[in-house]
């Protein structure tokens, strides 16, 4: 029983994160044959494992000097390795590829924005949003400068709070475009940071924990996301698990060892575990459920074993586990009382279907995936709408190696079997409509009735075929240091295992479109000063960049893009295509809009082209400014 809770234990912290209470089990060392093992004996043993691990390159994460160093040079090479692999390789494997057919140029991060032009703008303004309510003592955080006169409207989106102090630098549209390409970069370095940590705590090797971290930041069904911040912003799951373990004193090549209990880490692992709830529920909420799981799990069996636990992991636990629980409620009474506002927030079953991936997404790479986008166009195609939400590929290399390391691996056959059994059951999740089991977390689970995309947690999948791979690596270090002399072991090891970490990088490498950003229209300055204001033609397409310009001072504004467009905001809309008509004209005088926008170059084809050519209209003032129009509520008419 024993033996089997001490694997069960390490993957639940992989799933989990952590938790206040441990089971007090230890890896197990047979005896040798012959008698009852002896304490000399198992001095002896001790020590022969403690060479061991050092002789295969699995030191200890984190408990000598040494580790300080290792840590610097993994978080420096984790950005570096960001900056390369989203900016600066693809244009030159592009041009590689195509023989020099098409060349792309580096982008500008301060006029061009990562992804495309839509859901990125809104996602921008978000950051700006949070660093301007920082500024001005949180006031209207959750009704935001947009979709009024709705209230919490913040809540309509995953927040990304936790960037906003990151929105306290820089300003207006520019300072919002060049901030949101850095948070973009920064996302997949923490991702591969996260993965590199939590793998190295494990009890990984450098290399094999280098491969974890490739796999989880740049498995190629996240670039179907690159529009989605929210989504990407994942590194802050896994280096959360990297803390709780090493602050529970807990990995799968030493079992659980109550002297490698580190109560700093454990603390320092909810707190994460909190910042990352706060980018929002997209990635976050999952993350929840299974901390929850756990924290139930361990409780029960620390109830069973009674482990002695020290006073300051105790403390650390609660004040953490305080910060956390706490930090949850706070977005989960916004999430929730948005859906009491709009009851219709709530996803029908037909509407999920619409969004579920069936496993052939598991072999489709999305768009902009370099090696593969342009080859499974056809297989995009036959899965029919939203792809982006469909494809599942977290990488053929990763698959390959995740396979290998069911057989040979640095970790128990106890430990391979829970992490496949792990992956199987995530994917039947992440199946949604098309899956067996999903159907349970939509009708039981808080939460996920109002979660469109159920293909998003092929996150947890994706972890656990990263750590199967990692243990096969682990091993063939071992294999290769052991086979050769040992003044060739380390570069034995490095000879076989680095090709595996370039073949894994190889194919996450992205073909990102850097598209430029919609210039700001000059009449949104005049029309601001007279503010509220609304942008016409007003959709969620064109709201997506007034989004983006309403960063230059936050003007209060109707027009909002979101996920769900909330009734009254479709009213709004819908009475606006009469404008100036004397309905139209009642509507904003009873919201108090003083200013209207036109914009030209928006609206051909719509209701609103016939009004370039009318002038004035009793009630209201116009003004061309350059090409567009401002239209200024006259107040006297009320």
């Amino acid at each position: 029983m024993i033996d089997v809770l001490t694997p069960c234990a390490a993957l639940l912290m992989i799933y989990c994160g952590g938790s206040t209470v441990r089971v007090n089990v230890m890896t197990q060392v047979e005896p040798p044959a012959g008698g009852p093992t002896s304490a000399a004996t198992l001095n002896e043993l001790g020590q022969t494992s403690r060479l061991a691990r050092a002789s295969s390159g699995t030191r200890d994460w984190l408990t000598r000097r040494p580790h300080w160093r290792e840590l610097s040079i993994a978080s420096l090479g984790s950005v570096l390795l960001a900056v390369a692999m989203i900016w600066l390789i693809p244009p030159y494997a592009v041009r590689v590829l195509t023989a020099g057919a098409k060349t792309v140029p580096i982008a500008d991060p301060a006029h061009t924005i990562v992804g495309d032009a839509g859901d990125p703008t809104a996602q921008a303004w978000l950051v700006g949003w949070g660093g301007h309510a920082l500024t001005h003592g949180l006031r209207d955080l959750w009704d935001t400068n947009a979709f009024y006169p709705d209230t919490y409207g913040l809540a309509l989106n995953d927040s990304l709070l936790g960037y906003a102090p990151a929105g306290l630098i820089g300003s207006g549209v520019v300072g919002a475009v060049l901030r949101y390409n850095i948070l973009f970069v920064l996302a997949f370095a923490l991702a591969f940071l996260g993965g590199y940590a939590l793998l190295r705590q494990l009890g990984a090797n450098k290399v094999a924990a280098a491969i974890a971290g490739a796999a989880l930041a740049y498995a190629p069904w996240r670039y179907g996301h690159d529009g989605h911040l929210n989504i990407l912003s994942t590194g802050g799951i896994t280096l959360a698990l990297a803390m709780l373990a090493r602050g529970h004193g807990l990995s799968f090549t030493r079992g659980y060892l109550a002297e490698r209990v580190r109560p700093g880490w454990a603390f320092a692992g909810w707190l994460v575990a909190a910042w990352q709830v706060s980018l929002g529920f997209g990635v976050g909420l999952g993350f929840v459920y299974v901390l929850a799981a756990l924290c139930l799990i361990t409780l029960t069996a620390w109830l069973i074993h009674r482990p002695r636990l020290s006073l300051r992991l105790i403390v650390g636990d609660l004040i953490g586990g305080l910060v956390f629980t706490v930090v949850t409620g706070y977005f989960a009474y916004a999430y929730k009382h948005v859906r009491e506002l709009n009851p219709d927030v709530t996803r029908d079953w037909d509407y999920v279907a619409h969004f579920s991936p069936t496993l052939r997404g598991l072999l489709v790479a999305p768009q902009s995936s370099l090696p593969w986008g342009t080859l499974h166009n056809d297989a995009r195609t036959a899965l029919g709408d939203v792809p982006t939400e469909k494809v599942l590929l977290c990488g053929y290399a990763l698959y390959l190696l995740a396979f290998a390391g069911l057989f040979l691996s640095r970790w128990s056959p106890v430990q391979r079997l829970l992490l496949l059994s792990g992956a199987v059951v995530g994917v039947l999740f992440a199946l949604g409509t098309n899956g067996p089991i999903y159907h349970l977390l939509y009708l039981y689970v808080p939460g996920f009735d109002g979660s469109r995309t159920p293909g998003r947690l092929i996150l947890w999948p994706t972890l656990c075929l990263a750590i199967l791979a990692a243990g096969l690596v682990t091993h063939l270090a071992e294999v290769a240091r052991k086979g050769a002399k040992p003044q060739w072991s380390v570069e034995a090891a490095r000879l076989l295992t680095v090709p595996l970490l370039v073949l894994v990088l190889a194919e996450g490498v992205p073909d990102l479109d850097h598209p430029q950003t919609p210039a700001k229209p000059a009449a949104m300055a005049l029309a601001s000063a007279h503010a509220p204001i609304m942008v016409l033609p007003s959709n969620d397409g064109i709201d997506l960049h007034v989004l983006l310009w309403s960063t230059d001072g936050f003007p209060t504004m109707v027009n909002g893009a979101a996920s769900h467009t909330t009734p009254n905001r479709q009213a709004i809309r819908d009475v606006m295509a009469t404008f100036p008509s004397q309905p139209a004209l009642d509507r904003l005088h009873q919201l108090g809009i003083r200013s209207v926008v036109l914009l030209r170059d928006r609206v051909h084809g719509t209701p609103y082209e016939p009004l370039l050519n009318i002038p004035d209209v009793p009630g209201i003032t116009r003004h061309d400014v350059g090409p567009d129009v401002v239209y200024t509520i006259d107040t006297i008419t009320k």
